[in-house]
């Protein structure tokens, strides 16, 4: 079966469960999307990944990576592998230079160990037939697509509105140490890039 390469290119609070969020992913080299809901803690995971947080403590995705580098595995690339009663699986695709195993795992925790490991992702054509959204053209009409790759967007949406342009460089540094010992990684980014304008 033909593997259609998958990128991340958003994600989200889900709008139809509460504590989920979406995760959105699209090929590459086509118009169709693959939402996926997962839950918090991966959701985490994943961002911290996008966002180049390093928190306090490994979290499991990163101890699986320190394993696996121990053990001279590497991760060559990551499959949502079936779709069964609206339940995704997916297959993490480890090599030790020899010899290659699959491992299922929940597409969530597959993409976030898969991000550690900067492996590509990949899909059939037979899930992005039956779950996946085709995206057309008339909302994008009137601005052209950009020429650069496209950057993964993490958004949450909160009820807190944090706007830290009014703080001074050093309180900032302190809310991102208070973020961060909170494992608080979504705010901690947003204090992150309000730093980097600064820089």
């Amino acid at each position: 079966m033909k593997k259609i390469k998958l990128e991340i290119l958003g994600l989200s609070s889900s709008q139809s469960q509460t504590g989920s969020f979406a995760l959105v992913l699209g090929e590459t080299e086509g118009s169709r999307r693959l939402p996926i809901i997962i839950g918090m803690f991966e959701a985490q995971a994943i961002a911290i990944e996008i966002e180049k947080i390093i928190p306090n403590r490994p979290m499991t995705h990163d101890l699986f990576k320190a394993f696996a580098n121990n053990f001279h595995f590497t991760v060559d690339e990551i499959i949502i592998s079936d779709l069964k009663e609206g339940v995704f699986f997916a297959k993490i695709v480890c090599s030790d230079g020899l010899k290659k195993s699959e491992v299922d795992a929940r597409p969530s925790d597959a993409i976030a160990i898969g991000l550690r490991f900067d492996s590509p992702i990949y899909t059939y054509e037979n899930i992005l037939a039956e779950a996946g959204i085709v995206l057309t053209d008339e909302v994008e009409e009137d601005k052209p697509e950009p020429k650069t790759e496209p950057k993964a967007k993490v958004k949450k949406e909160t009820g807190r509105k944090d706007d830290f342009k009014n703080y001074s460089i050093e309180k900032l540094n302190e809310l991102l140490k208070d973020a961060i010992d909170k494992e608080d990684y979504e705010r901690a980014a947003k204090i992150r890039d309000e730093l980097s304008k600064r820089n």
